[in-house]
């Protein structure tokens, strides 16, 4: 059901279009992407301007320098105007605890492996273009973004951490019919 609500939006469509033709290796589209568009459409109205960013996650294992992912986003903005943020996910355990804090990360082994991390369920998904359609990655499914429930992963992410992330997305203004499930 996924992958057919994300065939029928063509702002998201040409995103995945480009960055499947972006070179970058292992490459996805996901976590607010994926659920502004998702929620946008079965629970609210689905705007492209609303989406702050595209996350794009890649997986480069021999080159972990925040200049990677720097060079990743300009490469996508060459490509196309839209609001890439991409993050080489190889990377992120050099750089993660002086960001959030918390306690040091280990490596990730790949994408898949980085999207079970993301900080609610509903955001642990990932979608990359093939030539006969659209793959998905959820580690912790989909039951969560299809039913429109916000629900903290408790992987990485601590309760305030939660909370804050849902003021910030105005989950209920912007979605109303979503559930939220209180992290603790």
């Amino acid at each position: 059901m996924l992958a057919e609500l994300l065939q029928h939006n063509e702002w998201f469509m040409t995103a995945l279009a480009v960055v499947a033709d972006s070179g970058l290796p292992d490459v996805w589209i996901g976590a607010g992407a994926v659920r502004d568009v998702v929620w946008g459409v079965r629970f609210g109205r689905f705007v492209s301007a609303d989406v702050k960013d595209i996350d794009v996650a890649f997986f480069d294992a021999a080159n972990l320098g925040r200049e990677r992912d720097r060079s990743a986003q300009q490469a996508l903005a060459a490509l196309a105007d839209l609001p890439w943020e991409a993050t080489n996910q190889a990377a992120v355990h050099t750089w993660y605890h002086d960001y959030f804090g918390g306690p040091p990360v280990g490596p990730f082994t790949s994408v898949h492996d980085a999207v079970a991390t993301w900080p609610e369920t509903a955001t642990c998904v990932a979608v990359k273009l093939r030539g006969d359609g659209i793959e998905v990655c959820a580690p912790h499914g989909l039951a969560d973004l299809l039913a429109g429930v916000w629900r903290v992963n408790p992987v990485r992410v601590t309760p305030a951490i939660s909370i804050a992330r849902l003021t910030r997305q105005r989950v209920g203004a912007r979605w109303p019919g979503v559930t939220v499930l209180p992290p603790g």
